[in-house]
């Protein structure tokens, strides 16, 4: 899950090298820290955070697959 994430970050932003994405694990539920450079977080996050949401979508598709409950968090 951490890769996909990191794929699609990558792909939104202008500075793919400082994309950085860390996983935590509780319980049942995968936490992904995405951290990306000052100037990108608007382009991660989207108008009215309609590409973050579908970002979380998607990672939420992905972890069900795995039988788990992702949750995406933005931090700049």
């Amino acid at each position: 899950m951490r890769e996909f994430v990191e794929y699609i970050a990558k792909e939104l932003v202008d500075d793919p090298d400082v994309v950085e994405v860390t996983e935590e694990y509780k319980d049942d539920k995968v936490v992904l820290k995405l951290k990306v450079g000052k100037n990108d977080v608007g382009k991660i996050i989207g108008k009215k955070g309609r590409t973050a949401t579908a970002f979380r979508v998607l990672l939420s598709a992905v972890a069900a697959k795995h039988g788990k409950r992702g949750i995406l968090e933005v931090a700049d």
